[in-house]
């Protein structure tokens, strides 16, 4: 069995993904992250996908994922999951976010990544 690598990334300089300082959960574990991205050139679907940890535990939990419009503009990005709850509680955080495209090469889509931001953040209650 072959295995192909993943196209490298060599982001446009004019590409740009960020996380906003503060975001969201509540008492049942439901988790909002949200920020803003730009990005240009996509041949395939491309997502904003993101992640949240506290503490120095390795585990990190995945955040939904936002169709993203690679058109050139500026663009807002909100995604919402749940964790279990007390995993995550307010307070300080990490966030991972990753504006990722599944490009067509070879009659498969692989991962390209357009841009990626880690962040510390405050979560907070509601």
């Amino acid at each position: 069995m072959c295995a192909v690598a993943a196209a490298p990334a060599t982001a446009d300089p004019n590409e740009t993904l960020t996380v906003d300082p503060t975001g969201r959960v509540t008492a049942d574990g439901t988790v909002t992250l949200s920020g803003t991205y730009r990005c240009t050139g996509a041949k395939g679907p491309v997502f904003v996908s993101s992640s949240v940890s506290q503490g120095d535990g390795p585990v990190k939990y995945g955040i939904g994922g936002t169709l993203a419009v690679c058109d050139g503009a500026d663009h807002t990005w909100r995604n919402t999951g749940t964790v279990p709850a007390s995993a995550i509680e307010a307070g300080p955080a990490h966030v991972e976010a990753t504006l990722m495209e599944l490009r067509p090469q070879g009659g498969l889509p692989l991962p390209y990544f357009h841009a990626v931001q880690e962040q510390d953040v405050t979560l907070t209650a509601g």
